[in-house]
Formats: C-alpha cells, structure tokens, sequence
C-alpha cells in the first residue's frame, strides 16, 4: 500500500510540473514569427546555443542581386539598422554585433558603409530567468538600396528553447566575421600602426598608417557617439604590406574640441577585420 500511496503521490507530482510548464508555455504567444520579406530582402530571426542566462541569435538579411544595406556607420549615406525588442518575454537585454562591412559608392558620389548579397548579424540575448520559457520579440529597422533606397521594418519572434537552436553554426561562423579588439600600434598582420595629426592641412586631417596582407584593404572611422559624422578615409598604398589613410578631421559636432575624442577605426583585411580605439591626437 505504502508504495502505491508514493506511486500515486509521484504521479500527482509530476502532473502538477506538467501543468505548471504547460501555464507558462501557455502565457506565450502560440505564434512565433521568424521569418519576413520587404522588397529587395528577405529577414530571418534564428536561434543558437543556450549556456545559462546566455543565448545566441542572430538576425540574417538575405539581399536581392544588386541590393544592399547599411552598416553601424552607414557612410556619406544611408540609414544605420536599428534594434528593439520591447514584447520580449523572459529577456533582460540583447545586444548586437556587426560583421565586418565593405565600401560601396552611394551612386550621388560619395560613398557608403554596408553589405551586399547576405550578412547576418549576431545577436546576445541575456534572459531574465534561465529555469522559465522565453520569447525573443524583435523589431528591426533598416533600408535596402538597389537605385534608390527604401527604409524597412520587420517585426519578428521566436521562442527560445532550453535544448538551443539548430543554427548554432551559423552564427558562431558570423561572430568570427566580426572584427576583433586590438590595441594601436600592434605587430600583428592586420593592424593600425600609428595616427598622427596633420595640422598644415585645413581643416586638420589624421594620417594613420595600417599594415595588411590584402591590396583591397579598407579602413572606416567613427566617432564618439551619432553626432559625428566622419568622412571616409582615402587610400595610398604603401611597400611591404603597408597603406596610409588620411581623412581630414571633419563632421565633428559645431562647437566640439576632438582633441582627445576617442574614435573607432575598422581594417578590414580580406577576411580579416580589426578595431581599434584612438584618441584624436592634439594639435
């Protein structure tokens, strides 16, 4: 009798786990949205690893031929992706990381920062509760360019599951397109060798020597926050690996010193990218 009571009991038990899992199953949408198209692009939202309260996604843009779309720094032109996920369920926070982008010309004669063909861009979601269901709802903002460019918004979600996603790979394979911290002056192939400021030069330019392995080597600048608006820098190849980019010091906010203004600078090596963090040297 004991052990049919415990038997009972354990049955009792494990229903009531049941229902209370099938309650917050239940409290989240039956709906999972993972998948959108706007003209010229379609979007996907995909799921990774889960390691405790850290889960890998990622937002995939597949591009039309002949379309394109922005990078953080868009560039002479164009609109920067935007993220939110205000809906989300169970998540505390999402960060989103930015593979290495190419050079293109805007077609009005300046340049932009961006992608062609596909990027997927990695995100890091940090849940609220790693023992509870969680769903990652994602609003994302961007523009696709073929002549002229269109902003897009795609709203989309997806339910984390505790066992991961299935496109782990995928996006452990876009993390390392994304350009890796280094200190100024490095010895590694690539890197950003030296900046200096040239002050006979009206308005001011910087002058910074890289060392790569590829001819095509590209470097973009950026500011300390939205309010800079820094010119690409112009290319001059120099012997044994090595190329200067000077940029003169403009879009710098009316009424702002640089001196000092931490900027970020992105070599892009062929497959390889690196980032830097200067200061702007005093004149």
């Amino acid at each position: 009798m004991n052990l049919l009571r415990t038997l009972a009991e354990s049955g009792r038990m494990g229903l009531a786990a049941l229902s209370i899992s099938g309650l917050w199953l239940a409290a989240l949408p039956a709906r999972a949205d993972t998948l959108a198209k706007v003209p010229g692009a379609e979007v996907e939202l995909i799921a990774g690893a889960v390691e405790g309260v850290q889960v890998d996604a990622g937002i995939e843009v597949r591009l039309a031929p002949g379309w394109k779309t922005y990078w953080r720094y868009p560039g002479d032109s164009g609109v920067p992706p935007a993220l939110a996920f205000e809906g989300s369920q169970n998540v505390a926070g999402v960060s989103i990381a930015w593979p290495a982008p190419k050079r293109f010309s805007d077609g009005g004669g300046g340049f932009s920062i961006g992608y062609k063909g596909a990027v997927l861009f990695p995100l890091k979601v940090e849940l609220a509760d790693p023992g509870k269901p969680a769903r990652l709802q994602i609003a994302f903002d961007f523009a696709v360019c073929e002549a002229l460019c269109m902003p897009a918004k795609v709203d989309l979600s997806l339910v984390i599951d505790a066992a991961g996603g299935e496109d782990a790979a995928r996006i452990a394979a876009a993390r390392a397109t994304v350009p890796a911290a280094q200190a100024l002056g490095s010895v590694d192939t690539p890197s950003v060798r030296s900046v200096a400021l040239d002050t006979a030069a009206t308005p001011h330019r910087l002058v910074i020597e890289v060392k790569a392995t590829n001819p095509k080597a590209d470097l973009f600048a950026e500011g300390p926050d939205a309010h800079w608006a820094l010119p690409l820098p112009q290319k001059t190849a120099l012997p044994d690996g090595v190329a200067r980019f000077v940029m003169p010091l403009d879009g710098v906010p009316s009424g702002v010193d640089p001196t000092g203004a931490p900027l970020t600078l992105t070599l892009v090596d062929g497959p390889k990218a690196i980032t830097t963090t200067v200061p702007v040297p005093a004149p």
